[in-house]
C-alpha cells in the first residue's frame, strides 16, 4: 500500500530525513516514533505530498508521488500536528466543505457526512461552531475531514496531541476501529498509545530509521533483551561475586538495600532463561531470596535505549 525508498530531505544544513526506506501493508496501523525534531512530520508531509523529497521517491496505493501528486492525495486522509480547523464555520458547515473540496459528488455528499459524522461520535455537537469545541471533539473534527472522502490511508501526526487521559482513550479506541477498514501511520509520543494501537512500529532518530518492527521484535534489536530483577539476603560483595559468575549475565545494577536485603537488576543478551540460574546460585551459597522475576521489556525501553544508543 506505501512503499519508501530512500527518501532523504534537508532544510538548508539540517539534515532531516535521511535515506529512509520502508513498507506498510494494507490494512496495517504504523506507529511512527522518534524524539522531537527526528524527522517524523517531514517524512508524512513527503508522504502527502505537500513537501517534496530531495531524493529518494515514495508510491501510496500504486501511485508515486513525484509523477501522480493528485492520485496520492485522492488516497490520502491527513490529521498533521496543528489540526487546520476553520474556527467560524459551523461544524455541520465545516464537514460539508470539506465533501465539497474533495470533489464528492453532490448527489452523495449529504450521506457521507452523516456518515463521518455518526463515525467520530460528532453528533452530540451539531449545533456548535468549531471555535466552541473542546480540544477533544476538534480531533474528532479533524479526523471526520480527513475521513470524509473514504480514503485508503490515513496519516495521523500527533492525532490526541494535548489531550487529557479521557480523551486520549476515546481519540484512542476511534483510530483502532478506523484501522479495521484503512492504512494507517500514526505518530506520537505517547508510547502506551502506540502499543496498544499499531501493529508495527518505526523508530526515527536524527532523521534515520533505527528500528523497525513489532515491539517484540524491536526488543530483540534492543541491548538489554532479558532484564531479571532479584531480591538476595545476604552479604553485598559475596553476593555481587556470585553474580558475576553467571557468565550470560552482561549487566549487574545494584538498586539499594533495605533489611539486609540487596536488590539487583540483571540484564543479558541471552534468550536462554537465566532466573534459574540465579536460583540455584542463591541456594547454593545458603542466602535467602526475596524477589525473583523477568521484567517485561516494554515499548519505551526499546525507545530509550534505540535513540540513546544511536545518538551516541
Amino acid at each position: 500500500m506505501i512503499a519508501v525508498e530512500n527518501i532523504s530531505k534537508n532544510f538548508g544544513v539540517t539534515k532531516a530525513v535521511q535515506d529512509i526506506s520502508f513498507k506498510v501493508e494494507k490494512g496495517d496501523v504504523l506507529g511512527f516514533l522518534g524524539p522531537n525534531g527526528a524527522g517524523k512530520s517531514t517524512t508524512m508531509r513527503i508522504l502527502t505530498c505537500y513537501i517534496s523529497a530531495d531524493s529518494g521517491t515514495a508510491s501510496v496505493a500504486g501511485f508515486n508521488i513525484h509523477e501522480n501528486p493528485v492520485e496520492v492525495r485522492r488516497k490520502i486522509g491527513y490529521l498533521p500536528e496543528n489540526n487546520p480547523l476553520y474556527m467560524d464555520m459551523g461544524l455541520l458547515e465545516y464537514v460539508k466543505f470539506i465533501a465539497q473540496m474533495r470533489n464528492i459528488p453532490k448527489a452523495a455528499v449529504r450521506s457521507r457526512v452523516e456518515q463521518v459524522i455518526g463515525m467520530c461520535g460528532l453528533e452530540s455537537e451539531l449545533s456548535k461552531d468549531v471555535g466552541e469545541l473542546s480540544k477533544g471533539f476538534r480531533q474528532r473534527l479533524g479526523l471526520a475531514q480527513a475521513l470524509v472522502h473514504d480514503p485508503e490511508v490515513l496519516i495521523l501526526d500527533e492525532p490526541t496531541i494535548g489531550l487529557d487521559p479521557h480523551q486520549i482513550i476515546e481519540i484512542r479506541n476511534l483510530i483502532k476501529a478506523i484501522g479495521r477498514e484503512k492504512t494507517i501511520i500514526l505518530s506520537s509520543h505517547i508510547l502506551p498509545e502506540v502499543s496498544a494501537t499499531c501493529d508495527r512500529v518505526l523508530i526515527i532518530n536524527k532523521g534515520k530509521l533505527v528500528g523497525s518492527g513489532t515491539p517484540q521484535e524491536l526488543a530483540s534489536m534492543s541491548h538489554g533483551g532479558q532484564v531479571i530483577m532479584a531480591g538476595i539476603r545476604g552479604p553485598q560483595q559475596e553476593v555481587l561475586a556470585g553474580l558475576k559468575g553467571i557468565d550470560k549475565l552482561t549487566d549487574i545494577k545494584h538498586l539499594g538495600e533495605a533489611d539486609g536485603i540487596h536488590r539487583f537488576e540483571l540484564r543479558s543478551d541471552s534468550v536462554e532463561e537465566l532466573s534459574e540460574e540465579v536460583f540455584f546460585m542463591v541456594a547454593r551459597s545458603g542466602w535467602s531470596l526475596t524477589e525473583l522475576y523477568r521484567k517485561s521489556i516494554n515499548l519505551e525501553d526499546v525507545f530509550l535505549d534505540l535513540t540513546t544508543r544511536e545518538a551516541q
